[in-house]
């Protein structure tokens, strides 16, 4: 076929998938509303761990301290090793009876087993890799895990504070605790960490594989993480969606453009431009507007609200705050003007198309006319429960292929599926117990509109899995990340010694609810 041909039918189905490009309706059934304060808060009360976790803050600050002092950026293995070894020692040092550095084609995972004898077992996820760090922080390193008066009061401004080094270093702080005091755990713990989180996880099932049949005994999984605002507010999320990241490449070749290099751009005139080829195939995926996913059937494969779900939602949509919202995020409005249970829904039930780069050609000071042989795009799709890696893989290139761009290279980056766990799932149900205990209401949602490859735990290992616990950080991935440590009067967020407090709380919330079933 003819290239002129193929731009002409590339433009006749860029209009029909446009005009026809429409998102789907959920229907809600019922108006009820998730109400989390109905869970009774935990009434345990474990007075001397929590008289020895006051007693020994400075030794447990200093712990965080060691945690991000220690480099570890996965992206350009700094200091990885390092962190590995340290995790490792830390968890022999607690009385972990089996300690296992896993080997993987990336960077090291970890695990560690500590058998209390106990008829309930925990897996905690723990990762220890951090983003690289800028040079704009209002510290002169990042990595000196310096404690810095805030507004809030006094926080652990370095990279990892927040993400995800301080709440999981804190959550073995309160397991010395227990085990200092009571020489044993409610519970027997799993711990599985990895240190490419930060690169996608590509080599986390490698991670898990010695014990993986281990680990689907247990009785769920659980990821220390930080879900206070400054406030006290708390967000608890059950899942994740799922995520594909990807390269698009238009490369000259016997259909059109420069072969070998670029071309002096007078010859536009007979000569095809990869770049503008690029763009035409990325402009047909979406409605002319780039606000509405139109590849067939690409909606369809997501799975709809049940009506568990949407009492999350209309409890969230009760008191939501979208001005709030995009005011944080220096934005003026919602798509199509939405608000409330509307935004909600869309944000967490539609799979989004996105572009985070595109480049191709000459991009520096001044001109260079130059016709480009090659163009390229990274782009990422957030994929709720329902629609798989593999089948939106699919769905793209077929509709690409339709559309005469069968020249487009489709480069898979990494995906994995969607996440989530019920609400009346004992861990949650303990978890929630333990929020009440401490007076903060939490808003529960059926899964957050971020990816992370925690279907690791709901899918392969076939566990419930809750991310989230008392405590305060901000500046993940950003310059100025911290988390709380000794809050300032009036703040409503919880301290370091109280996050220490929830986690023993939660390990004893859940061998009794079990020992009550």
């Amino acid at each position: 076929m003819r290239l002129s041909t193929i731009a002409l039918s590339s433009a006749v189905l860029l209009a029909i998938a446009s005009a026809h490009a429409e998102r789907p309706v959920y229907p809600f059934t019922t108006e009820a509303r998730f109400d989390s304060t109905a869970r009774p808060a935990y009434a345990g009360r474990h007075d001397a761990v929590y008289a020895h976790i006051d007693a020994q803050q400075d030794a447990h600050v200093a712990q965080l301290q060691r945690w991000v002092r220690q480099r570890s950026i996965s992206a350009t293995d700094d200091g990885i090793a390092a962190m590995a070894d340290l995790l490792a020692d830390d968890l022999r040092s607690l009385g972990f009876q089996e300690v296992q550095r896993v080997e993987t084609p990336g960077h090291p995972g970890v695990l560690g087993h500590y058998d209390a004898g106990a008829p309930v077992t925990l897996v905690v996820y723990m990762m220890y890799d951090v983003q690289p760090v800028e040079p704009n922080w209002r510290i002169a390193d990042p990595f000196a895990g310096e404690l810095v008066d805030h507004e809030l009061g006094t926080v652990l401004m370095a990279r990892g504070a927040m993400n995800q080094k301080g709440p999981q270093r804190a959550f073995l702080n309160a397991v010395a605790s227990m085990l200092a005091v009571e020489g044993t755990l409610p519970v027997n713990l799993y711990v599985v960490a990895e240190g490419e989180e930060e690169l996608g996880s590509p080599n986390f099932g490698a991670v898990l594989a010695p014990w993986r049949d281990r680990l689907r005994a247990a009785d769920g999984a659980f990821f220390p993480m930080l879900v206070q605002s400054a406030t006290g507010d708390a967000q608890l999320n059950l899942g994740v969606k799922g995520i594909i990241y990807f390269e698009l490449e238009a490369r000259g070749g016997a259909h059109g453009g420069p072969t070998r290099a670029e071309i002096h751009g007078s010859f536009k005139s007979l000569v095809d431009a990869p770049a503008l080829r690029l763009v035409q195939a990325i402009a047909s995926l979406t409605s002319a507007d780039g606000n509405t996913v139109a590849i067939p059937g690409y909606y369809e494969a997501v799975t709809p609200p049940t009506e568990a779900e949407q009492a999350l939602v209309n409890a969230l949509a009760a008191d939501v705050d979208d001005a709030a919202l995009q005011r944080s995020l220096g934005v003026e409005r919602w798509i199509d003007g939405l608000t409330g249970r509307e935004a909600i829904v869309r944000n967490l039930w539609e799979p989004t198309l996105n572009i985070d780069g595109l480049w191709s050609g000459y991009t520096g000071a001044g001109m260079k006319t130059i016709l480009p042989h090659v163009a390229t795009a990274k782009l990422d799709s957030r994929l709720p429960p329902g629609l798989e890696p593999d089948a939106a893989y699919a769905m793209i290139r077929a509709h690409l292929d339709a559309g005469g761009f069968d020249d487009v290279v489709i480069r898979p980056l990494s995906g994995y599926p969607a996440a989530a766990t019920p609400a009346d799932a004992p861990l949650v149900q303990a978890a929630i117990g333990v929020f009440n205990k401490y007076g903060v209401k939490a808003r529960v949602a059926p899964w957050l509109a971020g990816s992370a490859p925690f279907y690791q735990f709901t899918r392969t290992l076939d566990l419930p899995f809750v991310f989230g616990g008392l405590g305060h950080g901000w500046g993940a991935h950003g310059p100025d990340e911290y988390m709380l440590i000794r809050p300032a009067e009036g703040v409503g967020a919880a301290g370091l010694a109280e996050v220490e407090k929830s986690y023993v709380d939660l390990l004893h919330a859940l061998a009794e609810g079990a020992r009550a079933r």
